[in-house]
């Protein structure tokens, strides 16, 4: 088990709960997490939801069970599935440690079926100062994540950044005092 700062298991937690609605509207669905994080949490939640999930992360370890699959591996440009493998693909705080979200994006959208979801969750404008305090002075954050933050979104940006991927955003809400966004993207 990894150790890691005190708050980071609970917002991973609060994360979960925000986007597990919308996985349990798709039953029996084929899931990505990217991100997936070295204890792979999302999938194991969703497991009696899903037809089967596969998580990436450089922190976690080649995993194979009945319904789970976890893969390491970095967050590069090209994802190593077929055109529309996916029902849908999570990314939880992920995309704030891309150096080309577009890219990403792009590539998510090849790899979601026709009326696929992306659905993640990215810190916004506002929790930069708010993380970076309690990562560097009160160290209940992880000083690594924040230091691999390239980004925060706003919906103004999330919406441009969207608009260039032939992807929309059906849903869009700030959570946590405003200090994370929430998106469900649809591929048209």
């Amino acid at each position: 088990m990894m150790k890691e700062p005190i708050m980071e298991p609970i917002l991973r937690t609060l994360r979960i709960r925000k986007v597990l609605p919308v996985i349990r509207q798709y039953p029996n669905c084929r899931l990505l997490d990217v991100g997936c994080g070295w204890d792979y949490r999302l999938l194991k939640t969703v497991r009696p939801f899903i037809k089967n999930g596969i998580g990436i992360d450089f922190k976690v370890g080649n995993y194979e069970e009945e319904k789970i699959k976890t893969l390491p591996m970095t967050m590069i440009d090209h994802l190593p599935f077929e055109p529309e493998s996916f029902d849908i693909v999570t990314m939880l705080a992920v995309l704030e440690h891309l150096a080309d979200p577009l890219s990403m994006m792009r590539e998510t959208r090849r790899i979601l079926k026709n009326n696929g979801r992306l659905v993640l969750t990215v810190p916004s404008k506002i929790a930069k100062p708010v993380l970076e305090f309690l990562a560097y002075r009160v160290g209940i954050v992880s000083v690594n994540e924040m230091r691999d933050h390239k980004q925060y979104f706003d919906h103004a940006e999330l919406k441009k950044l969207f608009s260039k991927t032939g992807m929309t955003i059906e849903c869009h809400q700030y959570f946590q005092l405003g200090m994370n966004n929430y998106c469900v993207v649809k591929k048209a």
